[in-house]
């Protein structure tokens, strides 16, 4: 009895599901691969990993966030298998072709646009050309209602490659550095 509760633990941290005991969203393979991730409905709850990160050059604003999994790590670690991030693209608020900043030079946000996720788990992401190998991790895309969008992949893949030491996550010291800080 014991095992099967650990199993359904892991499943819920893999495809985040809300509480202990709650399905999976939707069923997703046991190896998904890039476009394959289920929509994490609960993503909302989990620990920030970065906020109100500023993209002025994409005129985006971006909010990230971790499962429990990724949170537990610790900084010089890898993140364990069963770890899900996932990035909200909000477009900038526009003042026709200037993005918007407010009194604090900062850009202001607009409407969500895109949802991303990336996932890690044993053996997963190893059936892309070994120069977009991200380790163990693979990506999926969803619009702002949660289904999900077609998207080219390899872009995703070949920004994230050249971050092998920081386990391919982006702002990988910049988030460990504001958590000890809080």
């Amino acid at each position: 009895m014991k095992k099967c509760g650990l199993m359904l633990a892991a499943v819920c941290m893999l495809w985040g599901c809300s509480e202990m005991g709650t399905a999976p969203a939707a069923k997703a393979p046991a190896k998904p691969k890039d476009g394959e991730l289920a929509y994490p409905a609960d993503y909302r709850t989990w620990p920030k990993f970065l906020s109100e990160v500023q993209r002025p050059d994409a005129k985006q604003i971006r909010e990230l966030v971790v499962n429990q999994a990724g949170a537990r790590t610790s900084q010089g670690q890898m993140f364990p298998s069963g770890t899900v991030m996932v990035m909200e693209l909000y477009k900038a608020k526009m003042n026709g072709e200037v993005p918007e900043t407010g009194a604090d030079g900062k850009l202001i946000k607009g409407d969500l646009a895109k949802v991303f996720v990336m996932a890690k788990g044993d053996g997963w992401g190893q059936d892309v050309p070994d120069n977009l190998k991200n380790g163990n991790w693979v990506f999926s895309a969803f619009g702002p209602d949660g289904k999900a969008l077609a998207e080219d992949f390899t872009k995703c893949r070949a920004c994230h490659a050249p971050l092998a030491a920081k386990d391919f996550v982006h702002r990988y010291d910049e988030y460990f550095d504001k958590r000890i800080a809080r």
